[in-house]
């Protein structure tokens, strides 16, 4: 099938943010096949015969299509770009939101970790999962990496799975260990992962380890976490803040281009030089780090070290879930004062878009609007309050947009978003079963800690 979107202000991220005026975006069969001059511009291509329909036509002569089963997207008065890719989300929080709006990090630990997780059942991960997939969609984030630490049971991983498939989201499902002690590795559940539930790495949803040590395990437990991604073909993400997460890495051998290093808060500058020596790459999470006070956000020492480095909202019991929230925060946390250099609105969003696909692995696929890659795409709304008048797209996108705007989404070519209301999905069925597991979570939670 073919897809056309036409009339759009186009926004393309590779080499660098960069506007492509009087632009048709030409998708087929979910691939992105060229960005170029609008064809009924190019009076030649078209055939003689063809009536000249572009009178009265808003889709700039496209009625009707120039081949039968072609589907034209009239972007008109939009601004096309790359679909968001966040690199840091705990997805199964989605039914937390708010919850520890003034913890901090250790406040965070307790409760989530602590308290509320051992209340969910397989059945409220799925429900969770879905609500947060369908949330992120909603805001035109098209890919996320998963980092799922609520591996209590095979039937807690199979449901996170379950939901990410349906809800038409591109996610990297980073599985990770049901707790933090060596005696909870489960060898065996990632092997299942990999050969049962995900085996390629080319669908909608791919396998990765999400690793707990060396910071909350044992160094032996991160050695034998790293052999057996790397068996199995699987990236790593861990979090990593201060002095001794990557030097006790280095020391054991275990950097390399396939570790991704959450937050970075506070690691020195020769730790940060040994990172970009392997090939290592970086997420940020500005709202949680700056609000959890982790530290400064460390964007711009991060990038001025040769890191690249993606955006990710992490969780949203304390910080909302969208890309535009993150862009910001990041963008002003990058302008405070830092010695590094001054971030720009390019910058911004890059890392929102194809430099977060680098530091997941994934910007051979998706991440720009590059003929091959997967049509991942948003539409925003460029007369929408508060976005119009539009003199620079690319900052409008930064500084102005949100939520709101969010008129079309498209995820491998799949329309999942249209007119600004999502498209098969269930809403109400959805949003349901996150309040329901919401009240069954907290309340079970409130027993347990009552006894």
């Amino acid at each position: 099938m073919k897809t056309i979107i036409v009339n759009g202000t186009v926004v393309d991220t590779e080499p660098r943010p960069h506007v492509v005026p009087d632009a048709t975006v030409v998708i087929e069969d979910g691939v992105i096949v060229s960005v170029e001059p609008r064809p009924d511009d190019r009076a030649e291509d078209r055939p003689d015969d063809r009536p000249d329909d572009r009178a009265g036509d808003s889709a700039g002569g496209w009625a009707g299509a120039w081949e039968e089963g072609t589907e034209i997207i009239d972007a008109a008065g939009g601004i096309v770009l790359p679909g968001f890719v966040d690199t840091h989300r705990h997805v199964w929080q989605s039914v937390l939101r708010g919850i520890a709006a003034d913890a901090t990090l250790g406040a965070y630990l307790d409760l989530v970790l602590g308290t509320l997780t051992p209340a969910f059942r397989a059945e409220d991960v799925y429900a969770a999962n879905l609500w947060g997939a369908i949330e992120a969609l909603d805001a035109g984030v098209t890919t996320v990496y998963d980092w799922s630490h609520i591996q209590l049971t095979p039937g807690h991983t199979d449901a996170a799975v379950e939901a990410l498939r349906e809800s038409g989201l591109r996610a990297v499902f980073g599985y990770a260990h049901r707790g933090t002690g060596d005696a909870d590795r489960a060898e065996d559940e990632v092997r299942r992962v990999r050969s049962a539930l995900l085996p390629s790495d080319d669908g909608l949803v791919t396998p990765a380890l999400a690793a707990w040590g060396p910071v909350y395990g044992s160094v032996e437990a991160a050695r034998a976490d790293w052999a057996l991604a790397r068996d199995l073909g699987l990236r790593l993400s861990l979090h990593a803040t201060g002095a001794g997460p990557v030097e006790r890495l280095h020391d054991a051998g275990l950097l390399g281009p396939d570790v991704l290093f959450v937050h970075c808060n506070g690691i020195p500058d020769e730790s940060l030089k040994l990172v970009a020596g392997s090939g290592g790459t970086a997420s940020v999470a500005p709202v949680v780090e700056s609000q959890m006070g982790h530290g400064h956000p460390e964007t711009g020492r991060l990038r001025s070290s040769g890191i690249a480095t993606g955006l990710g909202v992490d969780t949203v019991t304390d910080a909302p879930g969208d890309m535009f929230s993150v862009m910001r925060a990041a963008f002003a946390a990058g302008r405070a004062g830092q010695a590094a250099p001054e971030l720009t609105v390019s910058d911004v969003l890059a890392m929102a878009t194809i430099e977060g696909a680098a530091a997941i692995g994934m910007d051979h696929r998706i991440g720009s609007l590059r003929p091959g890659k997967q049509a991942d795409i948003v539409i925003l709304d460029a007369a929408a309050p508060g976005l119009a008048p539009v003199h620079d797209p690319v900052a409008a996108i930064v500084t102005a947009a949100g939520t709101a705007a969010v008129d079309t989404v498209l995820v491998g070519g799949r329309v999942v978003k249209r007119g600004g209301r999502l498209v098969g999905v269930d809403m109400d069925r959805a949003r349901d079963l996150a309040v329901r597991t919401a009240r069954h979570v907290t309340t079970q939670a409130r027993t347990t800690s009552a006894r």
